[in-house]
């Protein structure tokens, strides 16, 4: 252990992203050592691809707009599945956290009279999403990015963590990692540690997902003892590219239906009106204008059908291209350009008109997209404390994609980015408070150098497995068996056919050195991915029901009483890849009257 480097901090928080560095920012204002260690470079996290908004209750272009209201249409876009408390903490302080972020120097879009613009997303009863044309991650990255660098935080970039390490009473004492450039491996010792390792995506065939999400956060946790909550709940966002199939899955911001963009099929139907309530069809309508003024009329002013919450959006798409009414590449159409003018969307959606012009070589001022679902986002993860972001583990604490519980079933679009800003500041409170009352744990010997050896055990194999074989048959499986619809045969087959890829992953061999080896990356993360698409299946196929992102055929309406409960996923016994996963039904927090009540006031 002595010829390992080494360092000591107050916290470590996993990740860069948007949580990542709000965490970051709150312990350092505590005066205390933090590092910032992440997979990837700074400013290149996930975040960057939330292009929409940030969702806030902040009442500037809908002055009735409040947190209540926001509340509401968090809870009932989960299905209730969400926990009440994230929910309503998330609802309340979303405004704050924007103000903070314009306070230090986020340039937001404005009102005429000079407030925060705030657009229209799907879910939200009312234009809710601060935003930054269609670059609002990216401002939100390098704001937070802007003032952690101005605070003096420890940055180790290009480090990937492969586990935690645990005293003998279970409390995390530090993490084990290595150099992605050189191999070399590199201990951190930490009174307390923040995950904000973000999503799984990569586990299956077409996502808007970067490569870095492998679901590091959601396994290393189980690992070390945590709990995993909801994993079958799985958004796939309605709109991401079909076409090349080299940037197949990258993602079309819901900004482009936010500002009116409309879905048509092949035959040009506007088709998300045969969606909505039973009672109205498109054909009943002479025009598109005539839909949208019944559509408003008949829904209290709610928004376009194109912007219901995105679980029926996706389902919607498979739908119609299911029936053979899709676009030549197996999607449907995107039209913004018939809705405004050409001026309009270049200044309102630099990023997408750039991203079609110069990857698919189509000018969305002239034409209309092709889009299909695509693996976004997962609802589920750490089940953490709603007020301390803390998990099961002492010492532990996990803050945006990666922790379950804020999004129910189905998470709202603009949603993420206030989680991050939200729940990021108040696992640092957390996690200080922690840190400030404790020594400098030391690491065991024995279990860094365990999992030094886990890692490098792919180079001890003369032959074996082709990491990338593996992961091309994990993609291919999830997206087949465990994608947008599911079936209780096709779960179960994927479940055994997991087990086999965990043994064949036991088996991975890797040639070369460990110097810029992307097969050995690969080969460390494959643990991670078969653990998380474990869980996943696991309880899709216990959840015998439809909710949210959680779509089953042969169960096609959502059950009362399996929406009392969360699915809670643990290892029965030992602490890695290989040990079994227990799935146990486990009712939902009740909520308070008062909360009850916001529901209420409504249909009054």
């Amino acid at each position: 252990m002595s010829q390992i480097e080494h360092h000591d901090y107050d916290v470590i928080v996993i990740g860069a992203g948007g949580a990542g560095l709000r965490a970051a920012i709150e312990a350092k204002g505590r005066g205390l050592k933090v590092a910032l260690v992440c997979k990837s470079l700074l400013g290149k996290a996930h975040t960057v691809m939330a292009e929409g908004g940030v969702a806030a209750a902040m009442g500037n272009v809908y002055a009735e707009d409040n947190w209540k209201v926001h509340f509401r249409d968090t809870m009932r876009g989960g299905k209730m599945l969400n926990h009440w408390r994230m929910a309503q903490l998330h609802a309340q302080e979303s405004p704050d956290r924007v103000q903070e972020l314009e306070g230090w120097g986020a340039l937001f879009d404005r009102t005429k009279d000079g407030k925060i613009l705030q657009r229209d997303f799907g879910g939200h009863r009312y234009a809710r999403l601060a935003h930054v044309g269609d670059r609002t991650g990216l401002e939100l990255i390098r704001t937070l990015q802007q003032r952690a660098v101005s605070m003096d935080i420890d940055v180790f970039m290009e480090c990937k963590v492969v586990r935690l390490t645990t005293d003998n009473d279970g409390a995390v004492t530090g993490a084990v990692a290595y150099w992605r450039p050189t191999g070399e491996f590199v201990t951190f010792g930490a009174k307390s540690i923040v995950l904000a390792t973000g999503g799984v995506g990569k586990s299956w065939k077409f996502t808007s997902n970067s490569w870095e999400s492998t679901g590091d956060g959601h396994a290393i946790a189980m690992w070390a003892g945590a709990s995993l909550i909801d994993m079958e709940c799985v958004q796939f966002h309605p709109t991401g590219m079909v076409w090349p199939l080299s940037v197949r899955g990258i993602l079309v911001t819901e900004g482009v239906r936010g500002d009116g963009g409309v879905l048509r099929n092949s035959d040009g139907k506007r088709f998300m009106f045969d969606y909505v309530a039973d009672m109205f069809r498109a054909e009943t309508a002479e025009s598109e204008d005539e839909a949208d003024r019944w559509y408003d009329d008949h829904t209290a002013g709610r928004r376009p059908p194109e912007l219901l919450p995105r679980d029926e959006v996706a389902r919607s798409i498979n739908t119609e291209v299911k029936a053979g009414r899709g676009s030549p590449h197996g999607g449907v159409f995107l039209d913004i350009a018939s809705r405004r003018t050409a001026d309009d969307i270049r200044k309102r959606l630099p990023s997408m008109y750039h991203q079609f012009m110069e990857l698919a070589g189509v000018d969305i001022t002239r034409e209309a997209m092709e889009v299909g679902p695509t693996c976004h986002y997962i609802m589920g993860g750490v089940q953490v404390d709603p007020d301390t972001a803390a998990t099961s583990v002492p010492g532990l604490y996990a803050a945006g994609e990666v922790a379950g519980g804020m999004h129910g079933s189905n998470r709202l679009g603009g949603n993420s980015l206030s989680d991050l800003i939200v729940f990021g500041r108040r696992a640092g409170i957390a996690a200080a408070d922690r840190a400030e009352n404790l020594r400098q744990p030391s690491l065991s010997e024995s279990q860094v150098t365990e999992y030094v050896d886990e890692a490098l055990a792919p180079f001890t194999r003369e032959s074996g497995e082709n990491p990338y074989d593996l992961q091309h048959e994990l993609q291919e499986l999830m997206q087949a068996n465990v994608g947008i619809i599911r079936t209780e045969s096709e779960l179960v087959e994927a479940l055994e056919k997991l087990e086999v890829l965990k043994e064949r992953a036991a088996n991975v061999a890797v040639g070369g050195g460990r110097v810029y080896n992307p097969g050995w990356n690969l080969a460390t993360d494959l643990p991670s991915m078969l653990t998380v698409s474990t869980c996943t299946a696991q309880g899709a196929r216990d959840r015998r029901e439809s909710r949210g992102g959680q779509t089953r055929e042969d169960f096609p309406k959502a059950d009362p009483e399996l929406g009392k409960v969360n699915f809670v996923q643990r290892q029965s016994s030992g602490r890695g890849f290989s040990s079994e996963i227990t799935i146990t039904p486990e009712p939902l927090p009740v909520m308070p009257d008062e909360l009850m009540a916001i529901f209420e006031e409504e249909s009054k």
